[in-house]
């Protein structure tokens, strides 16, 4: 496909659907302006462990247990390995280092502890180095359904287990370096492919859908809703993904992509980018 056919009014506009939505809200949460990182952020063994109050490995537990309750027959193969893999339990939050140590062992990556929603800049140069950036504090009880921020119940929970499959944390990397290349309108296009594929990206597996986006798993609603009639699906495609309108922060997503494979998000990704100059 042709790609000035996908272009939107939206290409012309640099800024993050995130940031668009908050136009249109009247107050701001700081905890949803990106920090820039001063120094190096800490990564594998010199993380240390917080002294977590009881009330937050509470709020863990709740968050693990009723969202395990949920994934069998919903989430993909590759992420319930993710969860083998990383042993990740309930009754604690887990340490970063542990962690850390662990997806080294599987995929090469490390864990960097960043103190909340960093700059993309940062992000990029982190995930092309193979190293995710987490935080290390959990959602109060209040947001257990929702929250707006970053928490380490989405960071490990929602995102680590898939960065354990080898295709998934290939793609991820090329993401990083194709995302500190990109300029203009590619950025808005890359973020559009993130949030479908990263975020709420579905596969096809032994004839059913299935979930493993991060913001699907780590999301008690999303969970059931990205599987229902309510949501319509396309095949996935890079073209059709970047040209995308804006899609919706704020609310459950009434559009997503299906992959076949993958090896389909690899390679349809590498194709993209390589047309657009970014690897």
């Amino acid at each position: 496909m042709d790609d000035d056919a996908v272009d939107t009014p939206s290409d012309t506009d640099d800024r993050s659907a995130f940031e668009k939505a908050q136009d249109e809200t009247d107050d701001v949460d700081p905890r949803t302006i990106p920090q820039r990182l001063e120094e190096p952020p800490p990564t594998g063994d010199d993380i240390e462990y917080p002294d977590h109050p009881e009330e937050d490995h509470e709020t863990w537990q709740i968050l693990v247990e009723r969202q395990m309750d949920q994934m069998p027959g919903r989430a993909c193969e590759a992420y319930m390995r993710g969860q083998d893999v990383l042993q990740i339990e309930a009754d604690r939050i887990p340490r970063l280092a542990d962690l850390s140590r662990r997806l080294e062992e599987a995929t090469g990556w490390t864990v960097a502890n960043v103190p909340g929603l960093i700059h993309e800049k940062n992000f990029f140069e982190l995930l092309a180095d193979r190293t995710f950036p987490s935080t290390n504090y959990v959602r109060g009880r209040e947001e257990l359904d929702y929250t707006p921020a970053p928490d380490c119940f989405h960071d490990m929970f929602g995102h680590m287990p898939m960065l354990t499959q080898p295709d998934f944390a290939d793609f991820y990397q090329l993401f990083g370096q194709a995302a500190l290349e990109a300029e203009g309108a590619d950025r808005p296009r890359l973020e559009r492919f993130h949030w479908f594929t990263v975020e709420f990206g579905l596969i096809q597996e032994q004839g059913e859908k299935r979930i493993f986006g991060a913001g699907i798993v780590s999301s008690n609603e999303e969970v059931t809703h990205a599987l229902s009639d309510e949501v319509t699906l396309h095949p996935f495609d890079p073209a059709h993904i970047v040209g995308k309108d804006d899609y919706e922060v704020y609310n459950l997503q009434d559009e997503l992509f299906v992959l076949d494979s993958f090896e389909q998000l690899v390679e349809g990704f590498r194709d993209w980018t390589r047309s657009r100059g970014l690897l």
